[in-house]
């Protein structure tokens, strides 16, 4: 008999905190039992198990030794950290203190004002930061104010901006953001700001579709900036609509993606095609511990006809795919690029995508570690990286991420609008499809070093998870 462990997983939206506090042991009576979970959970689930030796099964001689090890952290964050392997080869497991926030934002709702930006350090510094709008959300509060893709803003609430003020200033739910304007590579203020408050609200990640034709090429644009399976109906709307335009090539935009439920990946990219039905998509590898305890079957992602909801999915049968990417292209995102590639020929055009190919679970404090007879003395819940994902094929080692077939950055001087010809991302795609690829593109003068975006801001929103832990055989 199988035994079935679901577990609730998902991404960290605005309004979840990471606990920091570095409060004495005994002001926390319930760390103790905190702790004891940390340490179990990460014993059965962490990926990297092997390359963290305290979480060996044979590192405590006893209990009392066991014990005597978890009172030595007077934090869970300490000895969440202190279990973890180093952090370049981690970047991404996290604990949580409130797991009723993580449930909140499960539900797919967040507070927002509806700017989505990406901070960069000014030319020539390395501690005056600069943001951009990469584009406005519909029906939120930006939604109504004087602001929109392209603007530049230096300061917020007229505190300039660096690299150890951002997240705190961008963190209120209510601030001015003050404007500057783009000068041949310097961020010059014009003495313009906007006003913005943040509200519960839910971002529908399909931002755009429509259709362009040049010649006898009908062409599909979709921009996509995220994996949420509450929204898989919509997308699935997305799919209805190419397929009755008779499109025949397809431009998938996830430039901005930084990732979400493994499930969806798998639906879109059976979306995208349809001739796969049942063959592998992708394949999960967890721990040493876990991997053989799987059934191996529950253990492969396979192409499907039906969402998540038990609906008949739309698919378009093609043989190849033109993906926009970025730097800030991530996890899910990526895997739909890889496992996709084993199957159809993706032509990539942007930037090198992060470099994600890791996952993870929400692991609750309870004896199955799924949100049944949870401990009532605390509200921890760990979300630790627990599998590595690889297509078909076994590649997965693309930690420097998947890098572009042609290379173009963004322009912060030419930014065009989304989902037209002057987004010269869009016109180099449209006319790589119209020319098979003959053609010129120019990068821009000035480039400005990344430092973070919306989602990446706060730790979990750049997540691949799972919406179940396989079955043991």
């Amino acid at each position: 008999m199988k035994k079935k462990i679901v577990l609730f997983s998902g991404l960290l939206f605005l309004g979840i905190a990471v606990l920091s506090c570095k409060d004495d042991f005994d002001d926390f009576p319930q760390s103790r039992s905190v702790n004891e979970f940390i340490w179990k959970g990460l014993n059965q689930y962490y990926y990297w198990l092997e390359d963290s030796p305290d979480l060996a099964d044979n590192r405590f001689a006893s209990d009392g030794d066991f014990q005597a090890f978890l009172s030595t952290y007077s934090a869970p964050q300490d000895l969440f950290d202190h279990l973890l392997v180093d952090s370049q080869t981690d970047r991404f497991s996290v604990l949580f203190s409130d797991y009723t926030l993580l449930e909140q934002a499960l539900s797919g709702t967040q507070k927002n004002n509806g700017v989505d930006y990406e901070l960069r350090y000014k030319n020539g510094s390395t501690t005056e930061v600069f943001g951009w709008v990469r584009y406005i959300l519909p029906n939120s509060d930006a939604a109504t104010k004087n602001i929109q893709r392209g603007d530049i803003f230096y300061a917020v609430n007229g505190t300039p901006l660096t690299n150890t003020n951002y997240s705190s200033l961008l963190s209120n739910d209510t601030y001015t953001l003050n404007l500057a304007d783009y000068d041949n590579g310097n961020i010059t203020p014009n003495g313009n700001s906007v006003s913005l408050t943040k509200t519960a609200f839910s971002e529908n990640p399909v931002h755009i579709k429509k259709t362009f034709t040049i010649g006898t090429k009908k062409i599909g644009y979709l921009m996509y900036n995220g994996f949420y399976s509450q929204y898989e109906s919509e997308l699935n709307d997305a799919f209805v609509y190419f397929a009755s335009e008779g499109i025949t090539h397809l431009v998938l935009d996830l430039r901005y993606n930084s990732g979400g439920s493994v499930n969806t990946a798998t639906r879109l990219a059976s979306m995208i095609t349809g001739q796969f039905n049942d063959a592998i998509f992708a394949k999960q590898q967890w721990n040493y511990k876990l991997q053989a305890l799987f059934d191996p079957e529950d253990l492969l992602n396979r192409f499907t006809t039906t969402l998540g909801n038990g609906a008949g999915l739309q698919s378009l049968n093609l043989d190849k795919l033109y993906v926009i990417t970025s730097k800030r292209t991530a996890s899910a995102s990526e895997l739909v690029i890889n496992g996709l590639d084993a199957h159809i020929n993706v032509t990539q055009i942007g930037d090198a995508t992060t470099g994600k190919n890791v996952g993870s679970i929400t692991v609750y404090d309870s004896p199955t570690f799924r949100k049944e007879n949870v401990n009532p003395t605390h509200k921890y819940a760990m979300q630790p990286i627990v599998l590595k994902i690889a297509n078909k094929n076994d590649f997965s080692d693309y930690v420097n991420g998947l890098p572009a077939d042609v290379n173009q950055l963004e322009d912060l001087g030419n930014l065009g609008v989304l989902g037209e010809t002057s987004d010269p991302l869009l016109e180099t795609t449209l006319n790589y499809i119209d020319t098979n690829g003959r053609f010129s593109i120019s990068q821009p003068e000035h480039q400005f070093e990344y430092v973070k975006d919306t989602k990446s801001i706060l730790p979990f929103r750049d997540e691949m998870y799972l919406d179940q832990v396989p079955d043991f055989k």
